[in-house]
């Protein structure tokens, strides 16, 4: 049945038109998915549509370091602030490289061959943390000595070219070096990419302070969710858990061992934060950057705008019959149900036009099914922040009908 329903596919679906509301020079002021920033003094640098961006520490117009098709992630400034160390994915490979603030050739410093392409919950290879104290080497992770994708280590690289060395933790996953360089804190797991939400099994971080010249190993966390990200300001270790239901800033005093929560961010995550070594922390929130002062706890947003020529947000006509993720019949097979870019498209199974039957820009509607009678159908939706199940009228009259509520948990196809 599949090559029946493919061709009816190909013949209509074509038709789909995305429509999306031209934006107001007002709305530009502020662009999202503003990702893995970091901050320099009066700068801030961070990675949009897979290219990387300097803006003004005090928000503005961004400026466009890189163009290349390939992504450029993990963008961190060197402690002089002249360079910048990023994984790039150039020639076919993921690598670490180095470009000047300024700009310029990007100069790559490892070329040990990336494992990947990986997918998106397995996150990257040669992925960037930052630079040794002394600005003379690139921190970063690889999975060139692991066994299997859980396996990664710690690496360091001369900027001015060499062999990576291996730092002597067995395994690591996220870390950052104290500001004298004798000690690291670091995860020896790597979970960062994955969907999950206040998750607390095996696979939860948990971080660990380890001496570089006794080898001795502190667990400084302690907690059934995951706490990751370390950054090492002073004699304070600063991280991110969800143990609050949110991810969240916390602090832990190296010297009285006692830790407290910085940010209380209640409705989004703090995602990827990263520190100047002295007194600020840029992260990214709800798609948009905050610096936060960690002398006064207090968090300031950064409104960006990433100058571009909006090609991609003009309406277009849309095929999409490469990203359907689900389809099936109704009971008696005179419609056809399709779920393709979060949008649910049931579609005559003859000839005829189809209907965008949830119209939902901003949600992932999936898990579509047909009531016994033909009449309604179910499906999945995170329209609220949270995956909840819906029904809606074969026909698309009436509204929607949400059947659960509360959220905190990933819902799977309904059955009826």
């Amino acid at each position: 049945m599949r090559p029946a329903i493919r061709s009816i596919t190909l013949a209509f679906i074509s038709t789909l038109v995305l429509s999306t509301p031209l934006f107001s020079p007002a709305a530009q002021a502020q662009t999202k998915l503003l990702r893995f920033p970091d901050i320099h003094a009066d700068r801030v640098v961070f990675s949009y549509a897979g290219d990387l961006w300097l803006a003004s520490a005090e928000g503005g117009s961004a400026t466009r370091l890189t163009t290349h098709p390939g992504q450029e992630l993990f963008p961190r400034f060197s402690p002089d602030g002249d360079w910048i160390a990023f994984t790039g994915q150039y020639d076919g490979d993921e690598q670490v490289y180095v470009i000047p603030v300024a700009g310029g050739a990007p100069k790559q410093l490892t070329f040990y061959p990336a494992v990947g392409p990986l997918s998106p919950r397995w996150g990257y290879d040669n992925q960037v943390y930052g630079w040794t104290p002394d600005g003379e080497s690139v921190v970063f992770r690889s999975l060139r000595e692991g066994w299997d994708l859980t396996d990664s280590k710690l690496f360091r690289v001369p900027k001015a070219g060499g062999l990576a060395r291996a730092y002597p933790m067995p395994e690591c996953g996220t870390a950052d070096l104290s500001p004298d360089g004798s000690k690291v804190v670091y995860s020896p797991l790597v979970r960062d990419f994955r969907t999950w939400k206040r998750y607390a099994g095996g696979w939860a971080q948990e971080l660990y302070i380890f001496d570089l010249e006794t080898y001795e190993t502190e667990q400084i966390t302690d907690d059934p969710r995951s706490d990751r990200d370390p950054m090492w300001i002073g004699d304070k270790v600063y991280f991110s858990s969800d143990r609050d239901g949110k991810l969240n800033i916390y602090e832990y005093d190296t010297a009285t061992r006692r830790t407290r929560q910085v940010t209380r961010s209640t409705e989004w995550d703090v995602r990827w934060p990263n520190d100047d070594g002295r007194n600020r922390i840029v992260y990214e929130l709800n798609g948009e950057l905050q610096v936060l002062d960690v002398r006064s706890g207090r968090s300031r947003k950064l409104s960006i705008w990433v100058p571009d020529d909006g090609v991609a947000r003009r309406p277009s006509r849309i095929d999409v019959a490469e990203h359907i993720e689900d389809w099936s019949l109704s009971p008696k097979g005179e419609r056809a149900l399709f779920v393709a870019r979060g949008d649910i498209f049931p579609a005559p199974s003859e000839s005829g036009p189809p209907r965008n039957l949830t119209r939902s820009p901003r949600a992932h509607d999936k898990w579509a099914r047909w009531s016994p009678d033909g009449r309604k159908i179910a499906f999945v939706s995170d329209r609220t922040g949270e995956e909840e199940i819906y029904l809606v009228n074969q026909d698309g009259s009436g509204e929607l009908e949400q059947l659960t509520e509360g959220g905190s948990v990933m819902r799977y196809a309904p059955e009826w």
